[in-house]
């Protein structure tokens, strides 16, 4: 046996571990493990590991100096704190969620616009970010007999990745690697299918560049591509939990799924319509995320490649 392999039957074992934990322990004691394990990330951890430094740069080119440190601060550590209890809440879920409580864990912000969209007879794609936790947005679209492809990347870790991918197509949807997912995407919007893929990854020197909390930010433009092709509707929305004054009373977590928008393709089918829709798609991302900033992913280099790293290739070839 490798050591790679090694490696990987340790970390899963790990894993599985903590599965155990968190299924054994009550609701606010996996909470406060969380809180705990935020702590350590903020207060004890070197900022280069945690990566505290890269979020904090973040926040400032988002919300720009007018944020203060104390408030940076606050954002990071509930930023932490949401993935921890985000975890536990994907290990949870599979026996805290099902259709008969849906009412009780969620508020469905927006719902009859997207049922309507969900029932055109068109394709669909869904739009998210690394926002609340997109687990139980797909999760909950499967229990209601909407099943989608879910784009995600395969895990170095093939347990792990077995895993995820056993929760994931749980309800009913199916999981989609993000390497060479074109083929898997065109064939679910030609029979007028249901996509779901996030959009808020710095798309490098081929991306296209919009505004993203007012900085250009280099986006992927095969989602408009795709959805121009096919005259595809596009739901932006999310799932994030709400405060804790609200939490009170409840068996489990409560969140609010959003439809933050619904953007009609054929709407932008004029000589620049890939950086309009790309455009709007990303500005109702970030409508959506100043909800609740503490539950987004602010560790993630977004605006990673600068606007002008296109003409400078370019350049180089000429």
């Amino acid at each position: 046996m490798s050591l790679l392999k090694i490696r990987q039957l340790f970390e899963y074992t790990a894993f599985q571990i903590l599965l155990f934990v968190v299924k054994c322990l009550p609701v606010r004691a996996s909470v406060m493990l969380a809180k705990s394990l935020a702590w350590i990330m903020v207060r004890v951890l070197p900022h280069k590991l945690s990566r505290s430094d890269v979020a904090q740069e973040n926040l400032r080119l988002a919300f720009g100096e007018s944020m203060s440190d104390a408030e940076a601060n606050r954002i990071i550590q509930g930023m932490w704190l949401h993935l921890f209890r985000m975890v536990c809440e994907i290990i949870q879920l599979p026996r805290r969620f099902r259709l008969a409580n849906c009412a009780d864990v969620l508020n469905f912000e927006g719902r009859n616009a997207c049922v309507r969209a969900l029932c055109s007879d068109r394709p669909v794609l869904f739009l998210g970010g690394h926002f609340g936790n997109w687990e139980i947005s797909v999760n909950t679209f499967g229990h209601f007999g909407f099943p989608m492809g879910v784009v995600a990347r395969h895990l170095d870790n093939p347990f792990l990745h077995a895993w995820f991918k056993r929760v994931r197509e749980s309800t009913g949807n199916s999981m989609i690697l993000k390497q060479g997912a074109g083929d898997e995407l065109s064939n679910i919007m030609e029979q007028r299918g249901m996509a779901s893929l996030l959009c808020d990854q710095d798309a490098g020197r081929s991306g296209v560049f919009v505004d993203f909390f007012n900085r250009p930010a280099s986006t992927f433009k095969s989602i408009a591509l795709l959805a121009l092709q096919y005259n595809a509707l596009i739901v932006v929305g999310g799932a994030f939990r709400l405060p804790e004054d609200l939490q009170k009373d409840c068996r489990w977590i409560r969140f609010n799924l959003t439809t933050q928008d619904i953007i009609d393709a054929a709407d932008f089918q004029g000589s620049n319509g890939i950086n309009e829709l790309t455009q709007r798609f990303t500005s109702s991302l970030e409508a959506l995320i100043r909800k609740a900033p503490e539950q987004y992913f602010w560790v993630h280099r977004r605006w990673k490649t600068p606007p002008d790293a296109r003409r400078k290739r370019r350049a180089a070839a000429a």
